[in-house]
């Protein structure tokens, strides 16, 4: 079968493990059957918040990967911190945000800011352009797709573009100017200026561009003239074989598990929730000895702690990051998958990747975020979970009332209704409809 070829710009491909590195493997998997080979271009180098050797098994056979090493100033920065005392963790978990910084953290934040545009991965942008150039001349492909963030990945992608005469997708996971922690970078107003431009540059210069969200759907095109498709996350149905509810409808003898799989970073800690569990331990007695708070993924030590200080230390089981598949099987085993986001107003517009395999296991879903925010309008229309105010004490204690009721009657499920517009392979589909019209364009020109 002739296929035609893409070359992906992604920072994130196995053996990195996490949420950044799911959307391209699974969109890699399912494009070989919709006629295109896919040609992988990624750091051999990169910087890993979390290493998953199983997902190297979904990349198909007939992708070609590229790995080119990379100058990585994260590795100076974390053996840095070490040095001067921060523990593993903090160094490790710790994203740009908001929460309380060192001085030696605040003065790293301002150099990554200032001196780092648009992120720290901006030293393999003119290596990447020179040795793809040559490499394009020997391997030609009929389209290029960055994905970001990193945002670096997008240069790379428009000046080889701009210098090849390829179109070019550029994918966004997370927007650009308005993510949550670009404010918290201490940058000068130049830079600021400086990003802005870029981030028009490249919406205006792409053939077309992608986003996860409708809300920075809605943004972005109201910023260029370019089209922007929506193509969200999803989950693999391969990943979620087993019958729904058969291990996890509740009965009085069953453990009444709380889970959160992914990253939990500490500016998105649940305090009320700690609080609401903690008072219900202390008024039922069932409650407490039932209740099991299961972290799986790379959990900030602030969080653990706050739900330890709440008194859920008996309670709480920080199990790490854990293989794929593993944190797939925990999501169907819980009464209740909870997803808190991060305190910040850019987070009303945020898909959380997880978010799609959380639907895919049919267990009711506490989100604790902005109620009219994009997590909202999915949960409500596929009928699977609420969300409710961070600050909203009272409804997430009547809504783990109901849970925990529904729990001890053996009856905690969630039908739902049609989820399959977010499988994988559907959303491949799209995206590989979306390659046909760039290309198609492209020759009518």
């Amino acid at each position: 079968m002739f296929m035609k070829r893409v070359l992906i710009i992604s920072y994130y491909w196995p053996p990195t493990g996490g949420s950044g590195v799911q959307r391209w493997v699974k969109f890699a998997k399912y494009l070989p059957a919709l006629g295109w080979q896919p040609v992988i271009y990624t750091p051999e180098n990169p910087e890993q918040l979390a290493v998953d050797e199983t997902l190297a098994g979904e990349v198909p056979a007939e992708a070609e990967v590229i790995r080119r090493r990379i100058v990585e100033p994260y590795e100076m920065y974390k053996k840095m911190l070490r040095k001067s005392g921060h523990s593993k963790e903090a160094v490790e978990v710790n994203p740009v945000n908001a929460q309380n910084k060192s001085f030696l953290q605040k003065v790293a934040m301002w150099i990554r800011g200032n001196f780092f545009r648009p992120d720290p991965r901006c030293l393999w942008i003119r290596p990447s352009v020179r040795f793809l150039k040559k490499y394009l001349k020997e391997h030609p492909v009929d389209l290029i797709v960055s994905t970001g963030p990193p945002q670096s990945m997008h240069l790379i992608g428009r000046k080889l573009a701009l210098e090849t005469g390829l179109p070019w997708i550029a994918d966004f996971r997370d927007p650009w100017t308005k993510i949550f922690y670009f404010k918290h970078l201490s940058m000068t107003r130049a830079t600021e200026r400086w990003h802005h431009k870029m981030e028009k540059k490249v919406l205006d210069d792409a053939t077309a561009v992608v986003a996860v969200s409708p809300l920075v759907q809605q943004d972005f095109q109201a910023m260029t003239k370019t089209p922007v498709e929506l193509i969200t996350n999803g989950f693999d149905e391969c990943d979620f074989h087993q019958e729904p509810f058969k291990m996890a409808e509740g009965g009085p003898q069953q453990s009444f598990t709380i889970t959160h799989t992914g990253l939990f970073a500490a500016d998105g800690n649940p305090t009320v929730l700690w609080e609401v569990l903690a008072e219900k331990c202390r008024t039922c007695e069932e409650f407490r000895k039932l209740l099991r708070i299961n972290l799986i993924g790379k959990t900030d030590e602030q969080i653990v702690k706050a739900a330890c200080d709440a008194g859920l230390g008996e309670n709480v089981y920080d199990l790490g990051y854990q293989h794929h598949a593993r944190a797939v099987d925990e999501q169907r085993k819980a009464s209740l998958l909870i997803l808190p986001l991060r305190k910040e107003p850019e987070y009303k517009a945020v898909l959380p990747g997880k978010l799609f395999e959380y639907l895919a296991s049919y267990r009711p879903i506490l989100g604790i975020g902005q109620p009219d925010g994009a997590m909202s309008m999915i949960l409500d229309s596929t009928r699977t979970g609420v969300v409710f105010d961070w600050e909203d004490k009272a409804a997430i204690a009547k809504y783990i009332d109901e849970c925990w009721e529904k729990h001890l009657e053996g009856c905690l499920r969630v039908e739902g209704s049609d989820i399959s517009q977010f499988t994988r392979r559907n959303l491949t589909r799209r995206m590989a409809q979306l390659f046909e019209e760039v290309t198609e364009h492209l020759k009518k020109q």
